[in-house]
């Protein structure tokens, strides 16, 4: 990755209001959890919550304040400022139906693109306090209450891999492929939304292919992964564009990229 230069000297400033970000979603978030909320259906089929629409408003307030150049484009309501160079990409709660459901693994997500460059991003867990920050040419961090050091592992296998995804209902036409990966690992996990991303960068996991990502879903895990020594591509190998075709391949080991390219095109 690569930022402009005035983009890397502001880093410091860009990653607190990040945080600051992320502060208010799980402030807003956090009282709704597992409590008895209306859940409303977007017309793609996906769930959308008052918790969702409450922490991307709050966001957008503390972004706008702190940076009123900047663009904003969020999952909920869409993009503001569409000529700003520099773009905050907000995904309010990544995994409501594992939040409507009560599960711990969904995230806020917060990334700032340069152009088309994501050069900031967050996973903000709200309810387990863990937080990875990723940032252009620095090491990610993580905090968090139950241990865990950023850093991906070496695999040296891909027969010794721990394989995630999400679903299989994402997969789609693309289950064949993603079926040849699955057999080449040692075992795969269902579940976990941008969490199990946040997972590959303290070495927990091992590889993510997964479908129908939008901009949102993956900006904020581009800076987390390869800042802890992974890679986020698509499934040919290439850099992610914000009109890729949502198919997004994360690797704890960039060695292994090679072979699972070839197994999934």
């Amino acid at each position: 990755m690569a930022g402009h230069p005035p983009v890397l000297h502001e880093l410091d400033r860009f990653i607190a209001g990040a945080e600051a970000a992320a502060d208010v979603a799980g402030a807003v978030v956090r009282p709704f959890f597992r409590s008895s909320l209306a859940v409303d259906t977007k017309t793609d089929r996906s769930p959308v919550t008052i918790a969702d629409r409450s922490a991307e408003q709050a966001m957008r307030a503390v972004l706008s304040e702190r940076f009123p150049d900047h663009g904003v484009l969020g999952e909920e309501f869409g993009l503001d400022r569409p000529q700003a160079t520099l773009r905050w990409v907000l995904d309010p709660i990544d995994g409501t139906r594992a939040f409507v459901s009560g599960r711990p693994t969904f995230g806020t997500l917060i990334a700032l693109l340069d152009d088309a460059t994501p050069v900031i991003g967050v996973i903000d867990q709200p309810v387990t306090r863990e937080r990875w920050i990723g940032a252009v040419g620095r090491r990610t961090v993580f905090r968090g209450p139950y241990g865990g050091r950023p850093g991906c592992r070496p695999c040296v296998s891909l027969s010794q891999a721990e394989l995630s995804c999400t679903s299989p209902e994402m997969l789609g036409q693309d289950e064949v492929r993603w079926r040849r990966l699955c057999a080449a690992v040692r075992r795969n996990y269902w579940g976990g939304d941008c969490y199990a991303h946040g997972l590959l960068a303290l070495g927990q996991i091992d590889v993510i292919a997964e479908c129908t990502m939008k901009l949102w879903d993956w900006a904020a895990l581009v800076p987390v992964v390869e800042g802890a020594g992974g890679r986020v591509t698509d499934w040919s190998g290439q850099a992610l564009r914000p009109d890729g075709d949502g198919r997004v391949l994360s690797i704890g080991d960039p060695s292994l990229l090679p072979e699972i390219v070839a197994l999934l095109t």
